[in-house]
């Protein structure tokens, strides 16, 4: 049974086991329990978890390969106890080798960190999700310069991992400006948004197409100024290939609105 591919947004910091400077309550607590219901997704529990985090970008698709990746507390200025969370899921070194065989075989260069840890993007949407941490989880990066095309031809590349048992998700924020992280931006944030849920349910090659000129969309740069949480979608839309999106969760955090795709889910 070929796995489902997600884009999710994984909030603020280490939010939620930190008091954070943003949001409702409501609205938290939304998000909080959808993303624990992400590892309800999958019709079958999975052999392992591939995440594409917008917090990790190199100059090639490049893998981590340890065995018992550390954590990586990637933000500051948040209290104590936030640089003491942990994930201990383990690593998914063979996993790493068949992205990259993957890689390679789509004529794509690729590389490994064998030290990097889990970053914020991977291990606070995972943690929720997957609160015992027994699955093998691979955090994939993007990389540098953030081409649209190039990250959908990514994840086309990835699409085989589907059908052996590999849950692939895509981790970043459909609304990221931290400069205008406040309800005045709320216009701007609903006009994507509404750009977003129309396209990306399109068939593949109208939302394909549509992703690769996501500047063009309302307000793109407004709600995102760098694109590096909006292109782990790119990535999972590609290993998507044929299998149609729908919208799996729309919600708000300071009046922004923000969404989540899942893409061959039941």
């Amino acid at each position: 049974m070929r796995m489902p591919t997600i884009y999710l947004p994984h909030g603020g910091g280490p939010w939620p086991w930190v008091h954070v400077p943003f949001g409702t309550p409501t609205e938290l607590d939304a998000l909080k329990d959808y993303l624990i219901g992400v590892a309800k997704v999958p019709a079958r529990r999975p052999k392992a978890l591939l995440v594409i985090s917008a917090h990790w970008e190199e100059s090639v698709p490049t893998v981590m390969t340890s065995p018992h990746p550390p954590m990586l507390y990637d933000y500051y200025g948040f209290p104590p106890e936030s640089y003491t969370l942990t994930w201990p899921a383990p690593g998914a070194p063979e996993l790493a080798k068949r992205v990259q065989e993957l890689l390679a075989a789509a004529k794509l260069p690729s590389a490994v960190d064998r030290d990097r840890g889990f970053d914020h993007g991977t291990f606070v949407p995972m943690k929720l999700a997957y609160p015992d941490p027994d699955l093998p989880v691979l955090q994939l990066s993007l990389v540098t310069g953030l081409d649209p095309a190039a990250h959908l031809a990514l994840g086309r590349a990835l699409a085989p991992l589907r059908e052996e048992g590999v849950f692939i998700i895509g981790s970043g924020m459909s609304y990221h400006n931290l400069r205008a992280f406040h309800a005045s931006a709320a216009p701007a944030a609903l006009a994507f948004d509404n750009w977003l849920r129309e396209v990306v349910p399109r068939e593949q090659a109208a939302r394909d197409a549509a992703l690769v000129e996501w500047t063009q969309a309302p307000s793109a740069r407004a709600v995102h100024p760098r694109e590096e949480h909006l292109i782990p979608l790119m990535v999972v839309a590609g290993a998507a290939g044929a299998d149609r999106a729908k919208l799996a969760w729309d919600g708000t955090v300071n009046q922004l609105k923000l969404s989540a795709y899942h893409f061959g889910a039941a």
